[in-house]
């Protein structure tokens, strides 16, 4: 059970209740537990949260490339909430489920240029963003612009504030279990 209680979605109002409204739009009707929690909390911030993923959604790095991103991340912090959600979104997007497994265990999928970017990433998360010109050589060497190396940098920084509020929260996972 999640450490903060959250009233009835019902039962938002003002800022609360447009965020959730922004979710459902988004999310399919649904507003997930995270969601829930930081609109309830913190509703102007999850709605920056929520633009900046448009922003994200809007660039140069593919839906593959989003999911595998977050995915990575989420699975290097241990944030199951996310690691639950991005694996169905990863799947969603057309990810292959072999590929999701790897990608969860840190282990390489068979693609070079997904495995690149999830090793990357999960050194940027290991190491607080310390590379080595080795570790930046060989995300460029797998076809990554400097554009889109700016943009890995905000989907980490997005995925690491929502690992971290559901970290504090042990927010319930509302996503499928992963094996």
């Amino acid at each position: 059970m999640s450490r903060i209680a959250i009233p009835a979605l019902s039962s938002a109002t003002g800022a609360t209740a447009e965020v959730y409204d922004q979710i459902r739009k988004i999310a399919g009707g649904k507003v997930p537990n995270l969601f829930a929690a930081l609109g309830h909390l913190a509703p102007r911030q999850l709605a920056a949260v929520l633009n900046a993923e448009g922003a994200v959604a809007a660039g140069t790095l593919s839906k593959h490339d989003l999911e595998i991103i977050k995915l990575a991340a989420s699975a290097q912090t241990g944030c199951d909430y996310c690691v639950a959600a991005h694996s169905l979104l990863g799947k969603l997007a057309g990810l292959p489920a072999d590929a999701l497994r790897a990608i969860r265990a840190g282990q390489p999928s068979g693609d070079a240029k997904r495995d690149a970017l999830a090793h990357f990433v999960r050194q940027i998360v290991r190491t607080s963003g310390t590379l080595s010109q080795d570790e930046f050589d060989a995300i460029r060497a797998a076809g990554y612009t400097d554009v889109q190396l700016a943009e890995i940098s905000l989907v980490i920084a997005l995925v690491f504030f929502t690992n971290t509020f559901n970290r504090i929260n042990d927010t319930d996972v509302d996503f499928p279990a992963v094996q």
